[in-house]
């Protein structure tokens, strides 16, 4: 047992650089002789331990941040995930998220585990997590990290942090910005799962095809007319789940292809994200 005196005050100086409980830091130095960098060592070891041991803990909680850069140019998203919704609501958790896409940002990494590698202050962000989940005492992580490019990438957070949405648009200027935010609340609504037709994977045209075979089946139809039934019902999937085609939802009237040449000749999106929390 150590005999160097710990006083509040070094407590306290502790618990402000460190984050930890009062009795954690009270602990760590005592553990430490009074050494501010062991008792610093210390408090991490027992994040590290306190997150080994909550690796089969879920983390479906959290927050999505989406940003693009002072230009305009590039956007990210990241989720950083916990176990429950108190914590997601914490500021200094939101505050957390918020550094973390800020270094994206700034660094540009080209994958989760690059922006996992990336550093604060010396520390790496993979090293961060696991101290603040000894602060915290939840199990938490960064689930998903996605960027895009193009001439304007227009970032928008919807519900509380719930969900983020990145649009990049091939032109700028006058109108675009707005019409981006307007295609990316589409897109955060009506979850469209390609961009356009052509960018549909096989493996999705092929599962719908066949379950609209499958219906046309049941309903009596001749095997004949299944096939150009279903290439109907196919390009009825196109119109509602592909971003350019959709219905657009402020007007009815035009796709989102339409409403973006009606605002300038031209203009397109060109590639987006949509990050939901725990999807």
């Amino acid at each position: 047992m150590s005999t160097v005196q710990i006083s509040a005050a070094d407590v306290n100086k502790l618990r402000q650089q460190t984050g930890a409980g009062m009795m954690d830091c009270k602990k760590a130095l005592i553990e430490a002789n009074g050494d501010f960098e062991a008792a610093v060592d210390y408090l991490r070891k027992k994040g590290a331990k306190v997150a080994a041991s909550r690796q089969d803990r879920d983390s479906n909680e959290g927050v999505v941040i989406a940003k693009a850069t002072a230009d305009g140019k590039r956007g990210v998203v990241v989720e950083l995930n916990c176990e429950t919704d108190f914590v997601a609501k914490n500021a200094d958790f939101v505050a957390l998220a918020n550094k973390f896409t800020d270094l994206a940002i700034e660094n540009n990494p080209a994958s989760l585990e690059e922006l996992l590698a990336l550093e604060i202050d010396g520390q790496k962000v993979s090293d961060i997590i696991v101290e603040n989940t000894g602060k915290i005492g939840e199990k938490i992580g960064i689930s998903k990290f996605e960027t895009v490019t193009g001439e304007l990438v227009v970032p928008y957070i919807h519900g509380n942090y719930r969900l983020g949405v990145l649009v990049a648009l091939n032109q700028a200027g006058a109108g675009v910005e707005e019409a981006g935010k307007d295609v990316a609340m589409q897109i955060a609504a009506m979850s469209p799962v390609a961009l356009d037709k052509g960018d549909v994977d096989s493996s999705t045209i092929e599962r719908e095809t066949e379950i609209a075979k499958e219906q046309i089946r049941a309903e009596g139809k001749p095997e004949e007319m299944v096939e150009k039934i279903a290439a109907g019902k196919l390009n009825k999937f196109y119109k509602d789940s592909t971003l350019l085609n959709q219905e657009f939802v402020k007007d009815s009237s035009k796709d989102v292809r339409k409403f973006l040449h009606d605002v300038s000749n031209g203009l397109t999106v060109v590639a987006f994200k949509r990050v939901q929390l725990g999807a």
